[in-house]
């Protein structure tokens, strides 16, 4: 620690030299009042650096030419640090969240998928990609019909269950005035899933199909191509009981069980 009285009285007797610049530790100045000393002005200048510090302040004086000092002191001790300390246990807390993170850890880790089967399960999540189908949508929006159709028909080979790209070919065919492909197409759709009926009934694309003869039956079918099964006219489980019956009948004939007018009398009634 440097004393600030100490510091003027080496300023005033012996500041002509720079001693008072060495005491405080600035060599540099010290060596500058060496080379002044040839001169009048480096007594002048030990005379105001004693002034200056008689009158400087304690506090001034320590954080100019003392702080190298005051920042040296040993750390203070806490209370973590003292030699008698002892770590507090465990809360209760604290420890559950230790025996849960345990059983965590001791979980089975499942395999990581190899770079062939997570390519192979984002492949089957994320659709395909189809710009045929955006650019018959742009194309039918600009009237261009035979185009757009196209551009559908390219779609469909991408992804032929798409229903949108379904009801959209067939309402360009609606436009070019044919009936029977947009009627397909609207089948296949309803087929693949799509049941928005009203938007067929009331679209204006398919206005041209809704006027044929053949759209009644088309509606009724439960728009769709395909005709539906009737009802059997006859049992398949009874013909096959009567043929059942008749070898029987046959059988028994054979072996001479009954005469031949019995098995022509037992047929015609199993025939009717």
């Amino acid at each position: 620690m440097k004393n600030k009285n100490l510091a003027a009285l080496l300023a005033f007797f012996g500041g002509v030299f720079g001693i008072h610049r060495f005491y405080l530790g600035q060599v540099g100045l010290g060596i500058l009042y060496l080379l002044l000393s040839m001169t009048t002005l480096s007594v002048i200048l030990g005379i105001l650096d004693g002034i200056i510090f008689l009158t400087m302040d304690q506090e001034v004086f320590d954080a100019k030419y003392n702080s190298r000092y005051r920042y040296n002191t040993p750390p203070r001790q806490t209370r973590r640090t003292r030699p008698d300390f002892q770590r507090p246990q465990r809360t209760k807390q604290r420890e559950e969240r230790r025996t849960r993170g345990e059983k965590y850890r001791s979980r089975p880790i499942p395999p990581r998928p190899t770079r062939k089967q997570s390519a192979r399960s984002v492949s089957s999540r994320s659709p395909k990609h189809n710009p045929f189908k955006q650019s018959g949508i742009k194309k039918f929006k600009d009237f261009d019909f035979e185009a757009a159709i196209d551009d559908f028909s390219q779609a469909l080979k991408i992804a032929p269950k798409d229903v949108t790209i379904h009801f959209n070919i067939a309402c360009a065919y609606s436009q070019i005035e044919h009936a029977d492909k947009a009627m397909y197409h609207i089948s296949q759709a309803v087929q693949l899933g799509f049941n928005d009926f009203g938007k067929i009934d009331t679209h204006d694309s398919l206005a041209y199909a809704r006027i044929q003869p053949t759209w009644d039956d088309f509606k009724k079918n439960g728009y769709t191509t395909m005709k539906k099964l009737g009802v059997p006219e006859k049992n398949l489980l009874d013909d096959d009981m009567l043929l059942s019956q008749l070898k029987k009948l046959s059988e028994l004939k054979e072996k001479g069980l009954i005469t031949e007018k019995e098995f022509v009398e037992q047929k015609q009634k199993l025939m009717k």
